[in-house]
């Protein structure tokens, strides 16, 4: 998975304008003619000036997104998470699109400029239809919950280059300490109209929210994440002279004193809060049809995560295709490496035998990282063959942090900044090594790090010829299809050639197809948790502790994990209708560039630059 890009998703999902939002402005107004006048603007090039306007008054309205982006504005603050605050931007939003409709002549645009305009309302008005159904959210979860993410976020994104920004850390901290607040009462409201996750999510929020005021500065043992990445901030400026010893001491004194105080009492409020609703929680989980209005929320959820109008029994039916088609190719591998039992057994062999894992301890964990940065050396090469338009930024491969790592976690991607001061980052979960098959090495280095989210991620950051807000956008059926689509692709570079690989690589596809089944199952179906479990179990050669970690993740995250199997299917849809139209005159440079230069894209918006580009070089072609 990517950003969810994505990094913070609970945060990016709620964060709301931390100030009063301004009124959107018209569009600015023709200068009187004068003998030197410079030539009148075309109505995309004032649409384009406005939007950057636009896009630049809503960043101002996160701090935390800023930030993602390696700006220091609002450094010492983080976003407000109240419905106030949410109702406030979500009118702002309003009046952007009030106003661009009464100030732009839609039919004097470009065709990729009535995609930006496209663009930009679609976001508000899928904003508004999901905000109707905000009760219905889970705000603190053990997936990618904001109160695991906070240390990530200071660790990782707030940097410290000079002592003003030490001084922001600190500050920022008691930011934190009130959005936590915010985001437990809207936590604690939601609750009282019986909307609150399942006990293994309650479980996990204590487990992790304990674990961030353990050690010092708040008891005995060791540094903990966020008082350890204090000290090395503060160790940072002593040693290149930026402050003294005795200025880092003050600094590190008024941390101590900010994380004793309002951010330890708000893990303290929320830890407590988790314990006295726990016996509210439901021990054996059910899906989000079971809530008040759950049916029409998991309808929106579908909708936002896939960019389409699909109904839950159409993705429901797709999946079971999918899974059809893709069990036949996993049997051809079965049968290739010469392995006598069925499919079934083949499944149970890749699954338990030793020699697809390394072993569970620190030798073993570092061993599959290189190998992770080797796999992805050898596809960097071939990049040129496949892609006109290459990324600049570049990506590392890490450990999940101690505080947040999971047996069986997924793993992910956070994007790097525009500037490239900040690379990707590929994550991954190495608690436990019996979850990180080796057959799945390539197949996931190359969905998180290059051609997959890495790349389109990097590619949209670094665009110049579109608007701002469209490289910044997100949408989940684009850049998961990207992402699933890449692993496929791989496969045409020259990748997978042990067939143990090839098969993990099938095993992935299959994932994505299992995914369409159990997250409309368990929604909309009213499957069980343990009957997810055990049609994946059926149907792939993942390990147990995966498969139940990642069932318990689209539990909490309804409607998500739809997202990769639509937007993949959606991509190849739309490259085979080009390579019919062109013929000879096809190239796969071209077709990605077209697909990835323009911004994530809602997929109906896809298709149209898809079918433009189709159009203009038929035309180019005479």
């Amino acid at each position: 998975m990517k950003k969810l890009t994505l990094s913070f998703a609970v945060l990016l999902c709620l964060s709301a304008c931390g100030r009063q939002a301004p009124e959107p402005e018209a569009a600015p107004a023709e200068a009187p003619a004068t003998a030197a006048a410079e030539p009148a603007q075309t109505e995309t090039e004032r649409l384009n000036e406005w939007f950057e306007a636009r896009f630049e008054e809503q960043l101002q309205m996160s701090p935390f997104r800023l930030t993602m982006l390696g700006r220091k504005e609002r450094y010492d603050d983080i976003d407000d998470m109240s419905e106030d605050a949410e109702d406030e931007r979500l009118e702002w939003q309003r009046k952007t699109v009030e106003t661009m409709e009464r100030e732009f002549d839609y039919a004097a645009l470009t065709p990729d400029a009535q995609m930006s305009y496209d663009i930009w309302k679609y976001q508000y008005e899928n904003a508004a239809a999901s905000q109707a159904y905000r009760g219905n959210d889970y705000v603190f979860t053990h997936f990618f919950g904001p109160h695991a993410m906070i240390p990530t976020f200071m660790g990782n994104f707030h940097r410290v280059d000079e002592p003003s920004d030490i001084e922001a850390y600190i500050k920022r901290l008691g930011a934190t300490a009130r959005a936590l607040n915010q985001l437990i009462d809207r936590a604690q409201k939601y609750a009282q109209n019986g909307v609150r996750p399942p006990r293994f999510a309650y479980e996990g929020v204590l487990q992790q929210s304990r674990a961030v005021i353990t050690g010092a500065p708040f008891g005995e043992g060791d540094d903990s994440a966020i008082w350890g990445d204090v000290n090395r901030k503060v160790g940072a400026l002593v040693e290149s002279a930026a402050v003294t010893p005795e200025e880092a001491d003050a600094y590190r004194d008024s941390a101590r004193e900010v994380l004793l105080g309002d951010f330890r009492a708000a893990y303290e409020r929320l830890i407590a809060w988790v314990e006295s609703d726990f016996e509210n929680t439901a021990e054996e989980p059910s899906g989000v049809a079971a809530q008040p209005n759950g049916e029409a929320y998991y309808d929106q959820l579908l909708a936002t995560y896939t960019t389409t109008n699909l109904t839950a029994d159409e993705i429901h039916d797709l999946g079971l295709a999918e899974v059809a088609r893709l069990r036949g190719e996993m049997d051809a591998i079965r049968r290739e490496v010469g392995f006598e039992g069925d499919l079934q057994e083949f499944f149970t062999f890749i699954r338990d035998d030793p020699q697809f894992y390394k072993p569970n301890t620190d030798e073993g964990r570092q061993a599959f990282i290189a190998e992770v940065e080797e796999k992805l050396a050898f596809i960097n090469e071939r990049l040129p063959d496949y892609f006109g338009v290459l990324p600049k930024a570049d990506l590392v491969v890490k450990r999940v942090e101690p505080y947040r790592e999971e047996d069986g976690g997924a793993q992910h991607y956070m994007p790097g900044t525009p500037d490239g001061s900040r690379p990707g980052i590929y994550y991954m979960h190495l608690s436990d090594m019996g979850s990180m098959p080796l057959p799945q090495l390539e197949v996931v280095a190359y969905h998180e790090g290059n051609p997959g989210h890495h790349m389109q991620n990097s590619i949209a950051l670094e665009l110049e010829d579109v608007p701002t807000f469209r490289r910044q956008a997100g949408f989940g059926a684009y850049g998961e299809g990207w992402g699933l689509y890449a692993e496929l692709l791989a496969l045409e570079m020259g990748a997978y050639e042990d067939p143990y690989s090839n098969f993990g690589r099938l095993s992935s596809e299959m994932w994505r197809a299992l995914r369409l089944v159990v997250d409309t199952g368990l929604h909309s179906k009213g499957w069980t948790e343990q009957e997810a479990v055990d049609f994946m179990m059926q149907n792939s050669a993942e390990p147990l502790a995966s498969v139940q970690s990642e069932v318990r993740r689209y539990i909490v995250l309804p409607g998500q994990a739809t997202s990769y199997k639509v937007g993949m299917t959606k991509i190849q849809q739309l490259r085979a209708r080009a390579e019919e139209a062109l013929g000879d005159r096809f190239d796969i440079r071209a077709f990605h560039d077209t697909i990835l230069t323009g911004g994530e894209l809602p997929l109906a918006v896809l298709e149209r630059r898809v079918d433009h580009w189709i159009e203009e070089t038929l035309a180019a072609g005479g």
